[in-house]
């Protein structure tokens, strides 16, 4: 098993005409939870759109390996069945599509891809019923449309709820702190907490120090203008803290 689980070289990436990320260098190993912070318009949102895979960005240099492969040559359904999951600053809502539903037919997928069989009714059941347990979801939720009428809490416990069904490799939380109260937060990061393992791996975007007051980092970086400026340990989410981006 190779101990680099996300190697990016010299990443380049553009909106339209718009250049946004100007050679990203980051290596993530297994087990390690990296914290990227940086200001407005810095790139941290583009990174993970462009890790998961999303179309409105068009890659124009560099590479990123996931696990051995060429990451930027899958689908995002690719990235996905290989263990990648991403966790949205605002998650959209699906009309007409239960909890129950949607979570059945992506972990169906992902098994599939797996080379495994989909679990049955009542061992999906049971999965889903532990899970929520796990992240204090009211079970009444898994026949509820997906985040429609949900508040900003409880949408991002719904997707923590996902992230602990379908067990990914790398996680990616896109600012999923923005505008959480406390309560909200500690969920986020128990879940995080909870699934650290020398296996998998997380990277948390933020703004902000408070997430990782619950959800320790062992490395943190600072994205400012579309690049990597500079790398350390909590610390230096502290310097942020007190003396902010322009330090850098």
């Amino acid at each position: 098993m190779q101990d680099i689980l996300l190697n990016i070289k010299g990443l380049c990436a553009s909106a339209g005409e718009k250049e946004i990320l100007r050679g990203v260098d980051l290596e993530v190993r297994r087990g390690e939870v990296h914290a990227i912070m940086g200001p407005n318009g810095a790139g941290k949102s583009t990174l993970s759109a462009v890790l998961s895979g999303k179309p409105d960005y068009t890659v124009t240099g560099g590479s990123v390996s996931f696990a051995g492969e060429d990451l930027l040559a899958l689908s995002p359904e690719q990235r996905s069945w290989a263990g990648l999951f991403l966790s949205f600053q605002y998650p959209v809502e699906i009309p007409g599509v239960t909890i129950s539903a949607f979570m059945k037919a992506a972990l169906a997928a992902r098994r599939k891809a797996a080379g495994l069989e989909e679990l049955s009714a009542a061992d999906f059941l049971a999965l889903m019923k532990e899970k929520m347990a796990f992240v204090g979801m009211n079970p009444s939720f898994s026949k509820r449309p997906v985040n429609v009428g949900f508040s900003g809490g409880e949408k991002k416990r719904a997707e923590i709820f996902q992230m602990a069904m379908l067990d990914p490799v790398l996680s990616i939380l896109d600012e999923t702190d923005s505008g959480l109260d406390v309560d909200a937060l500690k969920v986020v990061a128990d879940g995080v907490n909870a699934m650290r393992s020398p296996e998998k791996s997380t990277i948390i975007i933020t703004h902000y120090r408070k997430l990782l007051e619950y959800v320790r980092p062992d490395k943190v970086h600072v994205l400012k203008a579309g690049r990597i400026v500079r790398s350390g340990g909590e610390e230096l989410a502290d310097i942020i803290e007190n003396e902010g981006f322009d330090k850098f």
